[in-house]
């Protein structure tokens, strides 16, 4: 697969959504082209939600503060000494934009971009920045004779939850080759907080340099994560928002720092046990040797709050091949129903789209 070379002006005129700038790989050499600032930015810039948690919409950001923006994800992966960038998220939405598109502008190094799982990566080497979704941790270990060959690799993520396999990719490189810088964000907050780290467990996220949280918090509480940024995004024809406050809860540690307790829709309570079904999703995939899968939150009429179980099975392979026993085991309560579909429809970044209802399942096996 051959990399389509562009110039700045080829990329950015038709707009970030443009199907020659999301629909196929290219290549811009910033480094050799003149700098670019924040007029090389419509005035304003639409983006649209993902439709993961509801109805996909509008959101608009004035060009400079998105340009702004791109300079703090810059300065976020500096460390890593970067020296050129190979991109795996679409620009049509937000974070995509910034990752793929403004950030190497702003380092003024080389980019690549490559609009889906398979093809071939950039004979690089040297210490580029990936920008990352959660599928490209598993694309980057089976391309560990690439990654070897690399003297540092820094990883932006902005997606989804990280996969286990994001772990998997720090310990095959070792601290002093890798970086993994994760950002906390959304459409109409854009970034709110990060955390780097090289090793081990993830520190506790850190709010960005312009975000504050939105009122008094008392450390140790958990509240909802609801914050103050010059860069909140705005529905056409209404003024900017004073504050935002996004689908988390958060327990604060001090003015600036928190541990993340779950998206508000993802904490259930099954028999008086608290799930957070991000975590158990992550904990699941290190046991369920499947394509992808997903836990849904339903009502049960006799307990109130439960959880079903859905799994896309891998090529070749049945349910009777799934350890399920250890999978229940670390989820800590068995799931109402084990439902077997084809796919789970996630968007770009790898958050599942809005299922309000257990989907009509090819195969469902009781799981109680």
């Amino acid at each position: 697969m051959g990399y389509a070379e562009l110039t700045p002006h080829e990329l950015l005129t038709p707009g970030f959504a443009a199907p020659e700038v999301t629909g196929r790989a290219w290549h811009v050499r910033w480094d050799r082209e003149p700098a670019i600032g924040p007029d090389a930015l419509p005035a304003v810039v639409d983006f649209h939600t993902s439709g993961t948690t509801g109805p996909r919409r509008q959101w608009r950001r004035h060009g400079p503060k998105v340009w702004a923006e791109a300079g703090m994800l810059a300065d976020l992966v500096a460390p890593g000494r970067p020296d050129a960038v190979v991109s795996f998220v679409p620009p049509v939405h937000l974070f995509g934009a910034l990752a793929t598109v403004l950030v190497p502008a702003r380092l003024r190094v080389p980019a690549w971009y490559r609009d889906g799982f398979y093809g071939t990566l950039p004979d690089i080497g040297g210490r580029p920045v990936v920008m990352a979704t959660p599928w490209i941790f598993e694309l980057l270990l089976r391309h560990l004779d690439w990654v070897r060959g690399l003297d540092h690799l820094t990883v932006l993520y902005g997606g989804a939850m990280l996969p286990a396999t994001a772990g998997d990719l720090l310990r095959e490189l070792g601290p002093e080759r890798a970086l993994l810088v994760e950002v906390l964000g959304s459409t109409e907050a854009g970034g709110i907080a990060t955390r780097s780290w090289r090793e081990g467990e993830p520190p506790e996220w850190q709010l960005f340099p312009d975000v504050g949280f939105a009122g008094p918090v008392t450390p140790g509480a958990e509240v909802p994560l609801a914050v103050t940024s010059p860069r909140l995004a705005f529905r056409p024809g209404e003024p900017e928002p004073a504050s935002w406050e996004a689908d988390d809860r958060v327990v604060p540690l001090g003015e600036r720092s928190f541990r993340h307790a779950g998206r508000a829709g993802r904490l259930v309570k099954v028999n008086g046990r608290r799930i957070n079904l991000d975590d158990a999703e992550y904990a699941l995939r290190a046991v369920l040797d499947c394509a992808d899968l997903a836990l849904l939150p339903v009502t049960d009429p006799k307990i109130g709050e439960h959880v079903e179980l859905l799994v896309a099975l891998a090529p070749g392979t049945e349910v009777a091949d799934l350890d399920l026993a250890a999978a229940f085991a670390r989820l800590g309560v068995r799931p109402r129903k084990l439902h077997v579909v084809p796919r789970i429809d996630r968007s770009a970044l790898g958050k599942r789209r809005h299922v309000p209802t257990p989907p009509t399942a090819d195969e469902e096996v009781a799981a109680t």
